[in-house]
């Protein structure tokens, strides 16, 4: 896989069909991941996250998969979407297993980088639940600033200085 950009510990590669099985892993983690991602309760199967992945790399998606430098270990999935103009939005995806070890603050840091300086971005913003406090802390830690709040969600953005 041709990595795309990296940053200290992770290689961003675009999607790959030979990732689709930890794909289907981490979304398939209702309780640890996908509930952080969407109302989904119902598992994808194969042939869901193949088309899902299809979909991605036929619309060249700014999607990117992470693995851990050395290990090539999977780590989740970032991407910006909903691109207008100069401004996009953000989301990010990890495992369990690479959940609380740093790399959610190390992609959100190097992508926001990318975002502003590969992408030519000058606003990128996110949707946090509002009762993900763990998450709100590192984007608020990565300079995120919240603009409008809703009973379920957080809505936040850094623009390009």
């Amino acid at each position: 896989m041709e990595i795309i950009f990296e940053s200290e510990n992770i290689v961003y590669v675009r999607p790959s069909f030979d990732l689709v099985p930890q794909y289907l892993e981490m979304v398939n983690d209702i309780e640890n991941v996908a509930r952080f991602i969407g109302e989904r309760r119902e598992p994808y199967s194969e042939q869901d996250e193949i088309d899902y992945i299809k979909d991605k790399m036929d619309n060249n998606a700014t999607m990117f998969s992470m693995l851990e430098k050395g290990t090539n270990e999977f780590i989740g999935n970032i991407e910006f979407f909903n691109r207008v103009f100069d401004e996009a939005e953000w989301g990010i995806v990890l495992t369990a297993k690479m959940q609380d070890r740093g790399y959610g603050t190390e992609a959100l840091k190097r992508s926001v980088e990318y975002g502003f300086n590969e992408l030519g971005l000058k606003r990128i913003y996110l949707i946090v639940y509002a009762d993900n406090e763990r998450a709100k802390h590192v984007y608020e830690k990565c300079g995120f600033k919240e603009f409008k709040r809703t009973d379920v969600d957080i809505f936040m953005e850094i623009e390009k200085e």
